[in-house]
């Protein structure tokens, strides 16, 4: 019974999709804030909204992207290692809805702390998780899906944005 339990517990914790960058971006915001604090500028109020906000739309893209990866799972759930290109649900406006949640919930934080800090941890961040994480994780997966990954990549924008949708010829 325990070591089921234990068992369970283990690949929780290796399929949790916190990224290093945001993990340590945000004990850094944290950090420094208590340290120095810097405070940003204006009224607490909207501040607050807006970074409650920003953290409740990290949480649910986050909760939303796992939703579906695990949806489109048949066997035993491994984050690293999809047994299938998702491009439903989120994945159909990001390839990288994780990453974005976290950049949200990481702007979310800086704004309920009311830390100008934020304007130097997220940005470090994001380059951490673009360098050390997507362009990886997008080289496996072209290695892995082939051309459907090419498809996919060619009209779902890495981040947020606009689908890219191509022109063809008799479109011209």
């Amino acid at each position: 019974m325990m070591s089921n339990i234990a068992q369970h517990a283990t690949a929780i914790y290796q399929n949790l999709p916190l990224p290093a960058g945001s993990a340590i971006g945000i004990v850094a915001l944290l950090l420094l804030d208590h340290v120095r604090p810097v405070p940003l500028p204006g009224p607490r109020a909207p501040r607050r909204a807006a970074g409650a906000a920003a953290l409740a739309a990290g949480c649910a893209l986050n909760v939303w992207a796992l939703v579906e990866r695990r949806h489109r799972t048949s066997g035993e759930f491994q984050l690293e290692q999809p047994e299938a290109l998702v491009t439903t649900g989120p994945y159909a406006f990001s390839r990288h809805p994780m990453y974005a949640g976290w950049w949200l919930i990481h702007l979310g934080v800086g704004l309920v702390r009311g830390s100008a800090w934020v304007a130097a941890t997220l940005p470090a961040a994001v380059l951490v998780e673009h360098f050390g994480g997507s362009v990886v994780e997008e080289r496996e997966l072209r290695r892995r899906f082939g051309a459907e990954y090419a498809r996919y990549g060619g009209r779902v924008p890495r981040y947020a944005g606009r689908s890219r949708r191509r022109v063809t010829g008799a479109a011209r």
